[in-house]
């Protein structure tokens, strides 16, 4: 939209860059151009403002195929306004000589054109292609037919517009139609996914499988090996009860001998014992045989003294003394003899 304002009953306009300005003075073009600043009496003036920027148009309608099946196309035409003077002819740009505002809404008007056009040609399209091809080449197909319908469209060209881009964003069917379709398609990645599962299990059953082998030979060899461990720990336990035997035998003998050996040593050292002690015997008996009995005598007192307890202090009366003393000096029978 221009910015006009008021400055002592005149107006001045600024238009944007992007906008084309026709200024008529009764009649008769005063100022026709893009982007222009000037003065102007609001009375005699009429002003119109083409935009000649690049418009994007967004598009929802639906169709019908061969087979009678609805479908909603989405698409977008990038349009521009290649002639602003003609355009401004046959579409009303007119804008307030106070306001700077379309007085209509032309760009409506191009709109209402260049949808009504690019339907139409995309309706005929549809209408010859069943569902199913148009939802696999119906985009690409609309899209070229939309465009090559508006470059050949004479009124388009007529107003001075130029259909720089057509895209089609969507081509669906009815929700109830289209969950139809993708039934089959659902149950066929279903049926994939199905049959990789099963695969999966497979492989993994055949792995679990191998396992459970190997673990059945390890145990199967740890038994083996084991049987061979007590099977020689029990000869090597026989062999140690065989040494042990011989050993306890080998002991068993040398301490019998020992004690053989030294049993005869203690009898021999017992008769040796003995006859010394009976030759002692005999020697003493043959010394006291020969002996004076007085020094028996005295040897016998000598033996009793030293066998007497400890004594501190005797007493020997008369009577005792003189006892004794005779006793001693009388002679003794055997010595008569």
């Amino acid at each position: 939209m221009a910015d006009i304002t008021r400055r002592f009953g005149l107006r001045h306009l600024r238009a944007a860059p992007t906008a084309h300005i026709r200024h008529l003075h009764r009649g008769k073009a005063a100022h026709d151009g893009t982007g222009l600043a000037f003065w102007f009496r609001p009375l005699p003036a009429a002003l119109s403002e083409v935009p000649v920027d690049d418009r994007e148009l967004a598009m929802l309608f639906h169709a019908r195929t061969s087979d009678f099946q609805d479908v909603t196309v989405q698409a977008t035409l990038t349009y521009r306004i290649t002639e602003p003077a003609i355009a401004a002819n046959r579409v009303d740009f007119g804008i307030d000589p106070d306001t700077g505002a379309w007085r209509s809404a032309p760009l409506d008007q191009l709109a209402t054109l260049l949808t009504e056009t690019a339907q139409q040609h995309a309706l005929g399209l549809l209408a010859r292609t069943p569902l199913a091809t148009a939802l696999v080449d119906g985009v690409s197909a609309v899209r070229e037919r939309m465009a090559t319908g508006l470059a050949a469209e004479a009124r388009i060209t007529e107003t001075g517009l130029a259909v720089i881009a057509a895209r089609v964003v969507a081509l669906r069917p009815e929700p109830e139609v289209e969950r139809a379709l993708r039934t089959p398609a659902r149950e066929l990645v279903q049926q994939e996914a199905d049959r990789a599962t099963f695969e999966r299990r497979a492989v993994a059953v055949e792995h679990e499988r191998g396992i459970a082998e190997n673990e059945l030979a390890n145990r199967i060899e740890l038994a083996r090996r084991e049987e061979q461990l007590l099977a020689q720990q029990g000869a090597n336990s026989r062999l140690q009860a065989e040494e042990q035997a011989v050993a306890d035998r080998v002991r068993t003998e040398a301490e019998a001998e020992r004690r053989t050996r030294l049993a005869a040593a203690e009898a021999d050292a017992a008769r040796a014992l003995g006859d010394a002690r009976a030759a002692a015997e005999a020697a003493w008996l043959t010394a006291h045989q020969q002996a004076d009995p007085a020094v028996l005598r005295a040897l016998a007192l000598m033996r009793l003294a030293e066998h007497l307890p400890h004594i501190d202090s005797i007493t020997l009366t008369p009577d005792v003394l003189t006892g004794l003393l005779a006793k001693l000096g009388a002679p003794t029978g055997g010595a008569e003899r």
